[in-house]
């Protein structure tokens, strides 16, 4: 599963799908965690006061982990397009 995530939210909505695929209540990831369901709840939310520390806490109970990369330009993504678009058109 690969998700991009650029701010508070977008890392709360990788991490409320990735405990709903598993069928993972808060309460139960919370436990896991060591953490209160209200907090789970609150990192779901995007809180952007949540601590780093605590987010790789959920992250590795989710069996995920945190990887950095490069931010790709807007450019960067619309060459990759073009050239996939060549590629099914070329016989």
């Amino acid at each position: 599963m690969v998700n991009l995530a650029r701010s508070p939210e977008q890392i709360g909505n990788t991490i409320r799908r990735a405990r709903k695929k598993i069928g993972m209540s808060q309460a139960k990831l919370g436990e896991k965690t060591g953490l209160r369901q209200g907090t789970i709840s609150q990192i779901e939310g995007g809180s952007p006061e949540t601590k780093l520390e605590t987010i790789l806490s959920v992250l590795a109970a989710l069996d995920l982990e945190l990887n950095i990369t490069q931010r790709k330009s807007t450019f960067d993504i619309l060459l990759g397009s073009i050239g996939r678009e060549v590629e099914k058109n070329t016989p």
